[in-house]
């Protein structure tokens, strides 16, 4: 790798546990991996009368520990408040030891919780907690077609959080936080194409925004969360990837100045992926070569069967309620 002027904070250790996503399996048998603790969850212990939800979306609990200091945070918020306040609650997560909040990008599977879950925590959070954005675009109304009908589908409120004494912080750049690094804009670089099929009005002065007509969202504001966990080498979380998995994981190496990428979790936005589409990814995997594969969310049951069938012994099992612990 080049010279790089960002220096991203190291730890001893990382531990991401699943809050939400859209599968919650009981009966998981245990599982070792050399590379990674995993820990599933069966019956949660003191509570026989509940059980973890789940929806469409996606939400991590993460914590670092360096030196014996930890640092916390809830990387997206999924679907509804409901789900992740509950399973919140389930996991016995103290909202007073978060150090910020992290959102991906702005649709709503990742940042519709997020309100309701400020609500009803924030009187327990530090006074300064602050949520950390890719950029500014992230506030721009997502609209969708449906029904042959172009729909307003769903916008960040930056008041609402104002009002909460939530500071948004924008990263467009690598960022370092306690612990973690923001990738900053990912760059464009491989064969992969923007997926997720919102529109946004467009964002430059225009004919076509002075007409309000809308354009494919580019996601400018997409950024990865990322860890250097020491001894190990660089962990990726890309919350939905459209942008591109391959992309993702090239902007973070190229954000740490790193060419070992230990592990690589979270949606990689393949699910209506064509299968050459798909192929191309993995060797595109293959050549980065991570020791752990994490799949989550809208990665898409065709990839995570080829991640099976060719890279067996790098991809993990994951659930709601898992935690997956890197370093010592």
């Amino acid at each position: 790798m080049a010279a790089n002027a960002f220096t991203p904070p190291v730890v001893d250790a990382l531990s991401v546990r699943v809050l939400v996503d859209s599968r919650y399996e009981r009966f998981l048998p245990r599982m070792t991996h050399p590379h990674v603790k995993v820990e599933h969850v069966g019956r949660i212990v003191g509570r026989p009368e509940s059980t973890f939800a789940c929806e469409w979306g996606l939400s991590l609990h993460l914590v670092s520990e360096n030196n014996g200091a930890k640092a916390q945070y809830v990387l997206d918020f999924g679907y509804t408040p409901e789900i992740i306040n509950r399973n919140f609650e389930l996991l016995g997560i103290e909202p007073a030891k978060l150090n910020g909040l992290i959102l991906s990008h702005g649709h709503l599977d990742h940042f519709g919780g997020l309100q309701g879950f400020v609500e009803q925590h924030r009187a327990q959070m530090r006074d300064d907690i602050a949520l950390y954005v890719g950029g500014e675009t992230v506030f721009r109304t997502k609209w969708v077609k449906e029904g042959g009908e172009t729909l307003p589908w769903c916008t960040l409120d930056r008041a609402a959080l104002q009002a909460q004494k939530v500071a948004s912080v924008c990263c467009p750049q690598p960022q370092a936080l306690e612990g973690a690094f923001t990738s900053g804009y990912i760059a464009r670089t491989s064969f992969e194409e923007v997926t997720g099929g919102s529109l946004v009005v467009d964002d430059h002065f225009t004919e076509a925004e002075r007409e309000g007509k809308l354009v494919k969202d580019t996601h400018p504001d997409e950024h990865a969360t990322c860890y250097m966990v020491k001894g190990k080498g660089l962990v990726v979380i890309s919350s939905c990837g459209h942008t591109g998995i391959v992309n993702t994981v090239r902007s973070a190496m190229a954000a740490a100045n790193v060419d070992k990428v230990h592990a690589v979790m979270g949606g990689f936005h393949l699910g209506p992926a064509p299968v050459d589409y798909l192929q191309h990814t993995l060797r595109e995997l293959h050549a980065i070569n991570p020791d752990v594969i994490v799949p989550m969310h809208c990665t898409g049951d065709r990839f995570i069967e080829l991640l099976r069938e060719q890279m067996p012994q790098k991809v993990v099992y994951s659930n709601v309620g898992s935690r997956f612990t890197f370093g010592a």
